[in-house]
């Protein structure tokens, strides 16, 4: 059966940039009222109240904290508010997992880079872009915040088959990631909690900024992509938001490619890219 998400809660973890900024826009323009939790210095707190302001300006509420996801204190402090701000509406509809935050660097030395992965670094990028997907599940079950059609979605990406030089930590993450779905779908089918994860394609977002061979990359996924251009952030906003209509938890346990064929292209075969 499919609902309008008109009045419903979607908590976004990482909502001040890429594609969960992209998801909290595309879903507030359905109606749904956004809850954020992002972790930024000061010289973006004016780019985080625009966002804000912009999503209010869709007729909808809209609250941002500024704290780190994936530390227990930030569920302690943040869960209490969430169960305040939702508690009249049915609880959180949906739950976006879209944490971006962790190691680049290689496992081991190799020429121009001498440096090898400690391992806290290691440990805290799975901590950050996977553990932290079971301890708030884990928490807003408790708190009653998850219900049944409630919708649980983890961003994951193609490294969990493709290795890039300095990728290794966020693979292994995306991998635990995509575990940790599969998981919570088999234990929170019971209570019609579905969870998934999505797969987006190359985007270019500020985290893919980040990995030091991106641009090669980037050039080289726009070339492969069926649809010649790079998956942009509203294409995962749009999917988030037909996907959630459904208040059925039978497609569950899934990790689903928003990546335009991406993914199964043959290398080289479709040409050159209309646009990025």
């Amino acid at each position: 059966m499919l609902k309008s998400l008109e009045g419903s809660w979607c908590l976004v973890l990482g909502a001040s940039s890429g594609i969960g900024r992209a998801i909290a826009l595309g879903l507030a323009r359905e109606g749904v009222n956004i809850a954020g939790v992002h972790f930024d210095t000061a010289s973006r707190a004016q780019e985080v109240e625009d966002l804000v302001e912009e999503i209010r300006g869709l007729g909808v509420e809209a609250h941002f904290f500024n704290s780190n996801a994936a530390a227990k204190s930030t569920r302690a402090e943040l869960v209490p508010q969430l169960a305040e701000l939702t508690g009249a509406t049915g609880g959180i509809r949906i739950l976006v997992h879209s944490l971006a935050f962790g190691t680049l660097v290689p496992f081991t030395p190799r020429p121009g880079w001498d440096k090898q992965i400690s391992t806290r670094q290691l440990e805290m990028t799975l901590d950050v872009m996977a553990h932290s997907l079971v301890y708030w599940t884990q928490d807003l079950l408790t708190a009653g915040l998850l219900r049944d059609g409630s919708k649980v979605y983890a961003m994951t990406s193609a490294g969990t088959s493709q290795a890039l030089p300095s990728y290794g930590a966020v693979s292994a993450a995306k991998s635990a990631l995509e575990a940790h779905v599969r998981q919570l779908a088999c234990e929170l089918a019971t209570r019609g909690v579905a969870v998934n994860a999505l797969r987006a394609g190359t985007t270019v977002t500020p985290a893919l900024r980040r990995i030091p061979e991106h641009a090669g990359y980037i050039e080289r996924a726009a070339e492969n992509n069926p649809h010649g251009r790079l998956t942009r952030p509203d294409d995962v906003a749009e999917a988030v938001a037909l996907l959630s209509r459904s208040t059925s938890s039978w497609l569950t346990g899934n990790t689903i490619g928003v990546d335009g064929a991406e993914l199964h292209a043959a290398a080289g075969a479709w040409g050159t890219p209309a646009s990025a």
